[in-house]
């Protein structure tokens, strides 16, 4: 259990980067320090969004904080949308839900990156 959510804070921070590097660009200005650390992640791009998806939706099943769950799904599903349209049964129901949540692809950025911050010092906000 201790390392799951050890893995889940991992992905959190991770996921929140590459899904809000154009944001977290801005407020760098011009030393560039966030978009040089997403872009040795983007190899891991689908990896990262297939751990933290799962994570999330086992996250679901336990006894936990629902809304870091829900969050931790919907960064899954931004991240591995070009992988959805080949699952076999549920793939085009979770592809048109990757779709409607590119819209809000930073802010659901920023929330799993604060969500994985927190929770590294311990802080597990509005559970």
């Amino acid at each position: 259990m201790i390392f799951s959510d050890l893995i889940f804070k991992v992905a959190a921070v991770t996921s929140g980067l590459l899904l809000s590097t154009s944001l977290l660009d801005k407020w760098d200005g011009d030393k560039d320090f966030f978009k040089k650390i997403a872009d040795k992640l983007v190899p891991y791009n689908t990896t990262i969004g297939a751990i933290i998806f799962g994570l999330g939706i086992l996250g679901l099943f336990n006894r936990g904080c629902m809304i870091h769950d829900i969050a931790a799904i919907c960064a899954g599903l931004l991240l591995i949308s070009d992988v959805l349209a080949k699952a076999p049964v549920v793939g085009e129901i979770l592809a048109k839900a990757s779709s409607a949540l590119v819209p809000f692809k930073v802010i659901v950025g920023m929330t799993i990156l604060v969500i994985g911050i927190t929770r590294f010092f311990g802080m597990y906000l509005l559970c």
